[in-house]
């Protein structure tokens, strides 16, 4: 059976034998230059599992790969990675779509963008194995990231171990071990796949949905283990609202249950100060208006100083729509939350983040030691649905927020999921016991079928 191995040994004679070199590598260059081949040619592997036309990137920056050991990987090295990726190219397997460049006026950059072409694709084809499957995701990558502002740019940065960092590191560790223990994955047709990807891709703020990022991370934001602490990067996180009843765990359907009120009832809390009963963002101008006051809720306790202009993720309409300007939106903010104006613009916003993201942690632990993948997506868990039908989820959720505030929140069936029906409807309305009406309904989920098929088969 082909796998990425094999093709990279193949490749690496290929490359050797095409390269002119003045001396050939030490064993302990080619064990490395292989490693690089095996790096790059799974990267494209995964992502040619997202979209035909999508791209891969490469850090060609030798910093990269020497600046911070506690984050980079060992066996990755400057010098036979770009080995690797200049003998792809001399072979023709992929093509660079667009350089790296980094803009020091702008503080901004982007890294150099790769496809595959096709000779390298149908290598890879032959590989009967789906990626998220066969993968074994690194539990032993570091998992607790911190990052900091420098010259403008957010960054990583070490640091030093103490008593929290391990136990964060722990925790997640369980988390993750649960989850790469079970198959999460969108049953939705076949021919709306590419459509939903593609829209992805689009998305300035989503990436494309990605299987095998079946794990997590936690980062913390400016150079403290106070601020921020949300976790990231498991692919269900991009999945658009709409996609998100057709989660499934284990092929079985989930609910999603998210809190009520989060950030208002957090502030409110830590302040000691009583929100009362009626909505944090719906007494400000209406239940009709409540997405738009919310957005700006969270911005205005998210940065440091008072926005005289309104925050990006707030469109003319929105305002429109509520038919007040951002000052006069902002204003009515601050007289409909009396108790807490004068925590407004202090940039607590992150703050409040390592609040919302230790509540979150301790609902996944304690689900993981049953477990249960409990899945989080900002303030809402994705779990199997009998834990949201028989109310364990929402009572520890609860749990979680009494513990850290000794105060009660309520919490949000946001849905109860079952799958889209595959059961053929005739042109009567009535269900079609014809077995091609029955075969050719289940085939439009085939890709979901397969992959969860395969899952099973593996388990075994």
């Amino acid at each position: 059976m082909t796998n990425i191995s094999e093709i990279a040994k193949k490749l690496s004679e290929r490359i050797s034998n095409a390269e002119t070199r003045q001396r050939s590598r030490t064993a302990e260059e080619y064990q490395r230059f292989l490693y690089a081949i095996e790096y790059i040619l799974t990267d494209i592997w995964k992502v040619s599992y997202i979209h035909p036309e999508a791209e891969c990137s490469i850090h060609k920056h030798n910093n990269y790969y020497s600046s911070n050991t506690r984050y980079r990987d060992p066996n990755l090295t400057y010098r036979m990675t770009m080995n690797a990726f200049d003998g792809l190219q001399l072979l023709n397997l992929i093509v660079v779509t667009k350089d790296g460049y980094y803009d020091r006026t702008k503080m901004q950059g982007g890294l150099t963008r790769y496809r595959a072409r096709e000779e390298l694709l149908e290598m890879l084809n032959e590989i009967s194995e789906h990626p998220a499957i066969h993968l074994k995701p690194n539990l032993d990558t570091e998992t607790i990231l911190l990052r900091d502002e420098i010259d403008g740019r957010k960054v990583l940065v070490d640091y030093e171990e103490d008593a929290f960092t391990e136990k964060a590191r722990i925790n997640l560790r369980t988390i993750n071990q649960c989850f790469i223990k079970h198959w999460v994955d969108l049953r939705i047709l076949d021919k709306d796949v590419l459509a939903l990807q593609e829209r992805l891709l689009d998305d300035t703020e989503k990436q494309p949905i990605d299987l095998t990022k079946r794990t997590l991370v936690r980062i913390f934001t400016n150079n403290s283990f106070e601020e921020g602490g949300r976790f990231y990067r498991g692919w269900w996180q991009n999945v658009p609202s709409e996609y998100r009843p057709y989660i499934t765990i284990d092929s079985k359907a989930t609910s999603e249950h998210d809190y009520s009120q989060l950030n208002p009832n957090m502030i409110y809390s830590v302040y000691n100060k009583e929100l009362g009963s009626e909505d944090a963002y719906s007494r400000v101008a209406g239940e009709e208006n409540r997405d738009v006051v919310k957005k700006a809720f969270n911005a205005m306790f998210q940065h440091g100083r008072i926005l005289n202009t309104k925050p990006n993720d707030i469109d003319d309409i929105d305002l429109d729509a509520i038919d007040m300007s951002w000052k006069e939106l902002k204003e009515a903010i601050l007289n409909a939350h009396k108790p807490i104006k004068d925590y407004f613009f202090k940039g607590i916003g992150n703050r409040l983040q390592f609040e919302d993201s230790c509540i979150a942690e301790s609902v996944m632990v304690h689900f993981a030691k049953m477990d249960a993948p409990a899945l989080p997506i900002h303030d809402s868990f994705v779990m199997h649905h009998g834990f949201g039908t028989y109310g364990e989820l929402e009572e520890v959720m609860r749990r979680a927020f009494y513990e850290r505030f000794n105060k009660d929140i309520g919490v949000s069936r946001e849905m109860v999921v079952q799958h889209k029906s595959n059961i053929p409807i005739d042109k009567d309305g009535f269900v079609s016991l014809e077995i091609d009406d029955i075969l050719n309904a289940e085939n439009d989920y085939s890709q979901w079928n397969d992959r969860n098929d395969e899952w099973m088969i593996i388990r075994k």
